[in-house]
């Protein structure tokens, strides 16, 4: 049966527009809000599809999204990650000070999605859009975000992201992921590995492609050229890009997973396949989400404020715009040293006067007691 979107369908998106007309969501979008010009015989196609859909874009137009609504939409890439989890848990919190009702949806990291969804909170006039996931290094998601935001905040609604995304024009809570990771690359040269693997997801993911760099460019100053697989930015990926690993010959001493998620996976399928960690091969993961202190080993990991992030991404939704230019509140990650990691086979562990508290990526010192050695 062909998918229905004629009248007898309960709901007609900008996707159900685009796909008719036979053009992306960055051009339909640009069409049915006017944010630019568009090629007329594009532009008459779009409209006739969309009044032979009956599709409704403006209502969102009709009021300012500030003044008419209690509702806040916050849109991440997959609510079951504890990663995106606790940074919504920061958001609804903050939300609930002001009396406000947060709407959550998870797109799985499908960018046609994420536009969707936006179009849609425009639709219900939401008060303030957030965007709790990663960026995509894809010019004509650039364009389609665009098409939709920009008349969003212009009528009055308001935008904040947390990570990277390069081109949008509104306020940020930027982990430093790329930093975090190098620091984390600094800290496992100390325990004397030279040989890594490092699983990442999806690189057209900015978080993966940042965190990627960082890493990787540590261990070039080293000298140093790590073994990359790819695989999903999940358990099941990590599982599956770790038992790849385990066929390469030699095997690296020491791999790194680019979300704790990942190493998750990782560990598991390690203990599946029978190899000690981190007796044969260290582990790290990135962002510290609450259970990897728990894993068994607990797994060494570059920590970052999620909860914090979120609070932060939801008081900037909450601040009158600037003018000027947009803010940007960068989140230093921190080095957490755990048993999942040790000095690789044959080497004697590091001399050490006392558990070590490691510097913030930039330089920051470490809050006091704030340890980052724990074995």
């Amino acid at each position: 049966m062909g998918e229905q979107t004629g009248p007898g369908r309960s709901h007609v998106t900008l996707r159900d527009v685009a796909r008719r007309a036979g053009v992306s969501l960055a051009t339909a979008s640009r069409v049915l809000n006017g944010t630019a010009q568009v090629r007329a015989d594009l532009r008459e196609r779009v409209l006739a599809v969309a009044a032979e859909l009956a599709y409704a874009p403006n209502a969102h137009a009709q009021a300012l999204a500030s003044s008419s609504s209690k509702a806040i939409g916050v849109i991440c890439h997959d609510v079951s990650d504890p990663y995106f989890a606790a940074i919504s848990r920061g958001v609804m919190r903050t939300a609930a000070e002001h009396d406000l009702l947060v709407m959550l949806a998870s797109t799985f990291r499908d960018p046609d999605r994420e536009i969707e969804y936006i179009a849609m909170l425009r639709a219900q006039r939401a008060r303030a859009i957030l965007l709790i996931g990663s960026g995509f290094e894809d010019r004509a998601w650039e364009r389609a975000m665009a098409a939709e935001l920009d008349p969003y905040m212009r009528a009055g609604g308001r935008v904040a992201v947390v990570s990277r995304h390069r081109s949008l024009r509104v306020d940020t809570v930027q982990p430093q992921n790329r930093e975090g990771a190098a620091a984390l690359a600094r800290a496992l040269l100390d325990l004397g590995h030279r040989d890594f693997a490092v699983l990442t997801g999806p690189r057209s993911l900015t978080t993966v492609a940042d965190r990627l760099a960082g890493f990787t460019g540590a261990l070039a100053d080293a000298g140093l050229r790590p073994r990359v697989l790819e695989g999903g930015f999940t358990r099941d990926g990590g599982y599956a890009a770790a038992a790849e690993l385990l066929r390469l010959d030699p095997r690296p001493t020491c791999v790194f997973a680019v979300t704790d998620v990942m190493a998750i996976g990782a560990l598991t399928a390690f203990r599946d396949h029978g190899v000690d960690v981190p007796g044969e091969v260290s582990l790290a993961g990135f962002d510290d989400i609450p259970i990897v202190a728990d894993l068994t080993p607990p797994l060494t990991t570059v920590a970052l404020p999620l909860d914090e992030m979120g609070e932060r991404a939801m008081r900037l939704a909450l601040k009158e715009p600037r003018a000027s230019r947009s803010r940007i509140e960068r989140m230093a990650g921190r080095v957490i040293l755990r048993a999942s990691t040790a000095p690789p086979p044959g080497v004697p562990a590091p001399r050490v006067p006392a558990p070590r508290r490691a510097a913030a990526p930039d330089g920051t010192p470490p809050p006091a007691g704030s340890a980052t050695a724990a074995r």
